[in-house]
């Protein structure tokens, strides 16, 4: 079922508009690809995100909605993670990590600075949650 999922959002990446966030120099890109409400869940959806990191490329220190459960999947290349206070973490093409509701992601990038890098990340999310990803100040 989960690779029912990931496929799928990943065929509606290539034709997917909406960026949540935009490319500017060595930020991420941030695109919701896969949207649906979880019929056996009332009020919770499931979202899929295709984060796209150029060589040398990250995402700014975030957190997520506190109804926000994350599995992510690292597509090509290879991603940095450091989340809440555990060391800082490389996952290569084909390796998964999860997000638990209320982590701080303090890092977020492309382990390569010559390669490009792409996640998905597959949120469960409340379905009225339009922003995903949310700054972080310590």
């Amino acid at each position: 079922m989960i690779r029912t999922i990931l496929l799928s959002a990943i065929i509606v990446a290539g034709n997917a508009a909406g960026a949540l966030a935009h490319d500017a120099g060595k930020e991420s890109k941030v695109t919701l690809v896969y949207e649906h409400e979880l019929p056996n869940v009332p009020g919770k959806s499931m979202k899929g995100v295709l984060v796209e990191y150029g060589p040398g490329g990250s995402s700014a220190a975030h957190t997520h909605p506190d109804s926000a459960f994350i599995y992510a999947t690292v597509l090509e290349g290879a991603v940095t993670s450091k989340v809440n206070d555990g060391p800082a973490k490389i996952y290569k093409a084909g390796e998964s990590f999860s997000e638990y509701p209320g982590d701080r992601h303090a890092v977020s990038e492309n382990a390569s600075t010559t390669e490009p890098a792409k996640l998905l990340a597959v949120f469960v999310v409340n379905t009225d949650e339009k922003d995903l990803v949310l700054p972080y100040h310590e």
